[in-house]
């Protein structure tokens, strides 16, 4: 009888629970994951679908009707131009700042900085698209303020967001811009720091201020509320800086 009472509240919680629909920008994909499972922890009836995809992309997706109730942004200029529009019900809010590093799979001189892209050894630099993704042009910032524009030009290929272009920099690229954020995964343990990547000189570029919105899917939503502020909190504040972000 005890079986089957468990069962049926297990059923009823089933069809109860609450989807929540978050379009997060690519570079926050290896900390939402963890950032998910506290949230889920604490609220047993809420699920909560991720959409991974660069900021410009997922932008045009919400601009065109996708259901999403909140959007993790790379940076602030998305959010806000949703906001704008009257697609999102709450005004861009700093949830963290990323960061950039060099990264490559075979060991390299970072003792030269970012002039070490210039060197004959260096052929193909992966870089994410600055049309598109926010770290793609805080990696163009950085190039231009190091005037090495016009001697890597012909080095460049492009990735349509932060994790695209860390998969070239795995498979394609000999050395990529890739989000410091992503260093922190599990899979990429196995490279060291000052051995196969150094953080960008943050001298050279503006650390991204990343921005959230509730949208207006979400107009009335609790649970869509209870996320957004979850962002914000201690234990979410950890998680993210366990990822490399900056925490205000």
């Amino acid at each position: 009888m005890k079986k089957i009472l468990f069962i049926f509240i297990l059923c009823t919680l089933t069809l109860n629970a609450v989807t929540l629909n978050i379009a997060v920008a690519a570079n926050v994909s290896y900390a939402i994951q963890e950032l998910k499972q506290k949230f889920i922890q604490k609220h047993h009836d809420i699920d909560v679908n991720i959409i991974l995809g660069s900021s410009g992309k997922l932008t045009a997706q919400i601009s065109h009707g996708a259901p999403y109730g909140l959007f993790m942004s790379a940076n602030m200029s998305y959010p806000q131009g949703l906001y704008d529009k009257g697609l999102a019900t709450t005004k861009p809010r700093v949830y963290a700042k990323g960061t950039l590093a060099l990264f490559s799979t075979k060991k390299q001189d970072f003792s030269l900085g970012i002039q070490l892209l210039k060197e004959a050894n260096i052929k193909r630099i992966a870089v994410a698209n600055p049309k598109t993704a926010p770290y793609g042009q805080a990696s163009f910032e950085a190039i231009k303020n190091a005037k090495i524009e016009t001697a890597i030009h012909d080095k460049l290929i492009y990735g349509e967001s932060a994790s695209q272009t860390l998969s070239f920099v795995l498979t394609a690229a000999d050395i990529g811009f890739i989000a410091t954020s992503s260093l922190y995964s599990a899979k990429m343990s196995v490279y060291k720091k000052n051995v196969h990547w150094m953080e960008l000189d943050s001298s050279l570029y503006s650390p991204i201020e990343q921005g959230v919105v509730l949208l207006s899917h979400a107009k009335g939503s609790d649970e869509y509320r209870l996320f957004y502020e979850f962002l914000f909190s201690p234990d979410s504040k950890k998680i993210f800086k366990k990822y490399g972000y900056i925490i205000s």
